[in-house]
């Protein structure tokens, strides 16, 4: 007795195949003849115009747990969006892979972009329904305003769980290994490492043509998610993380930043240039600081100390919107 008239897609589209970054045009489900609007091409935030004749909107995309992956920020937009237009927002909630713990930088808002809106840590340990109900209850969503939310939870849940993704949720986390893998080795998006972009090890490596030290080898190419990925063509030294059990990293329960510190410190290249020339490093840890840090030659357990004292604010605001037994 639902009648779906049309589907909003995030970043990497509706199915999920697109680039990262890669701009996505509205389109029609031929099958089901079903218009799909892009949130991730001529507008980040659904129009008025797009919700007209709407009774409810569903929000039902799995999430991987980071502050800079950016289905997050389209789920605020939803629901300020829908606030905006006076319909109820339902979200399905799913399991979180990384939910079984919190680490990382905290955003400064200063540095507010599309793969970071709050000020939370890069790994902030809940599942999407229990950030919807924190975006609504901290008043963080655009002029305070409440949405009309219902979360639908999952059973059998808690942040302790194991649970494997079904489906790759983007084209560069493909198995379990890289979700786990992906908070500690995105942040070399902002630098000229590549990051396993255009090989079979997406987010399970690293490397540059000016890392001798290691022995590892790789080259990128094109290909699905990769159309142009980094250091195409070059033949790239550095780590693997392909023969690491991914139940093994599960385990960590921690960002390793210690592999860009490593990087940067065998990096043979002009040091000034390790990070990319936009500061898109800035954007992904938050602050300005991760990477000041980098540069004076602070160790990783330098840098992991400056995050203890957001995280701790954080964790009593967490607790308050949590739907499941915590770890």
């Amino acid at each position: 007795g639902i009648s779906v008239v049309k589907v909003f897609g995030p970043e990497h589209g509706w199915k999920g195949t697109a680039d990262d970054g890669a701009l996505v045009k509205d389109a029609v489900d031929t099958t089901r003849q079903i218009e799909i609007i892009s949130l991730y091409g001529k507008n980040k935030k659904p129009t008025k115009a797009q919700l007209e004749g709407l009774d409810i909107l569903v929000f039902d995309i799995q999430d991987v747990g980071t502050r800079f992956y950016t289905y997050i920020s389209t789920l605020q937009y939803i629901m300020e969006a829908a606030a905006a237009s006076g319909l109820p927002v339902l979200v399905l909630d799913r399991p979180n892979p990384n939910g079984h713990y919190v680490d990382g930088p905290t955003l400064d808002t200063a540095y507010r972009s599309f793969v970071g809106l709050q000020p939370i840590p890069a790994v902030y340990g809940m599942t999407i329904g229990e950030y919807a109900q924190m975006l609504n209850g901290e008043g963080w969503l655009e002029g305070g305003v409440k949405c009309d939310l219902k979360v639908i939870p999952c059973i059998h849940y808690d942040h302790t769980t194991l649970y494997e993704l079904p489906v790759g949720p983007s084209p560069n986390l493909p198995n379990m290994r890289s979700v786990y893998l992906y908070p500690s080795l995105v942040f070399f998006e902002g630098t000229v490492i590549s990051e396993g972009r255009g090989t079979d090890l997406p987010f399970q490596c690293f490397g540059h043509p000016d890392l001798p030290f290691y022995s590892f080898a790789f080259t990128p190419t094109p290909g699905l998610g990769a159309a142009h990925p980094k250091l195409e063509g070059q033949t790239c030294l550095g780590k693997s993380f392909g023969e690491i059990p991914a139940d093994s990293i599960r385990q960590w329960r921690q960002i390793r930043i210690e592999y860009l510190v490593e990087a940067f410190e065998n990096f043979q290249g002009e040091k000034a240039t390790f990070f990319l020339k936009t500061n898109y490093i800035d954007k992904l840890s938050g602050s300005d600081q991760l990477r000041k840090m980098v540069l004076e030659g602070k160790s990783a357990h330098e840098i992991r100390a400056t995050w203890q004292e957001d995280i701790n604010a954080f964790l009593p605001i967490r607790a308050k919107y949590l739907l499941y037994k915590d770890f």
